[in-house]
């Protein structure tokens, strides 16, 4: 038997696992799944260890003080982690846990502005850039697209503004014209959130629709169906 039709009977028979949740959770759903995680996280472990740990241990060998440097450092944070295992002793890692939450949120961080808002607000300057719209029904249709996207992002950001004033009677009142504003944000986020939710619906169809087919496929070549 050759290697492909094992590989394809496994996938057939991990497919209708899967599909099997149709019916309610079960023992061969839940073994499709501690697969998968088995599998992903023995795959995230090999990378890890053959293009991050061996060629850091590689830096061992470096006579550069530099290198030295660059190879005992990240070990001793990692080996200090592992003091987390034990209550008693689970402070030592609190220096390595602390660098690698700060280096992470400043990851975060800088992608975030970086890759996010000031890509953001270039695209939102060069909306309202009519010099390559033409003339006529061209500029005003590049004008409403950058009022359009200015607009929803001023309306967005006002519905997360809190503030309010007390009533006569006590209670939390808002700003009207604010209160208008803020629900035409919200407006926005439902928007948003639909297209979004429609995105990942389509997305999973997608990929239930190739499951299906693959299923139907192996069937007609292995039964003649």
């Amino acid at each position: 038997m050759s290697i492909e039709i094992i590989s394809a009977l496994v996938g057939f028979l991990l497919t209708l696992m899967v599909f099997s949740y149709l019916i309610g959770d079960n023992p061969l759903f839940r073994i499709a799944v501690y697969l998968f995680i088995g599998v992903s996280s023995g795959y995230a472990a090999t990378v890890i260890v053959h293009y991050v740990l061996i060629p850091r241990l590689g830096l061992f060998q470096s006579t550069d003080l530099n290198q030295l440097i660059l190879a005992v450092i990240p070990l001793l944070l990692g080996v200090s982690l592992l003091a987390k295992l034990s209550p008693r002793i689970s402070w030592i890692g609190n220096f390595a846990m602390a660098v690698l939450v700060g280096v992470g949120a400043a990851v975060a961080i800088g992608g975030a502005l970086l890759g996010t808002l000031m890509p953001q607000v270039g695209a939102a300057i060069n909306t309202f850039d009519v010099s390559s719209a033409g003339s006529g029904l061209g500029v005003a249709s590049k004008l409403l697209q950058g009022v359009v996207m200015l607009g929803g992002t001023v309306f967005t950001l006002a519905s997360f503004h809190f503030s309010a004033r007390r009533a006569a009677d006590g209670t939390p009142k808002r700003n009207p014209i604010l209160e208008g504003i803020a629900w035409v944000g919200r407006l926005f986020i439902a928007i948003t959130l639909g297209i979004l939710f429609a995105g990942v619906y389509v997305s999973a169809l997608t990929a239930m629709i190739e499951r299906w087919s693959f299923v139907i496929n192996f069937i007609r070549q292995r039964f003649g169906i």
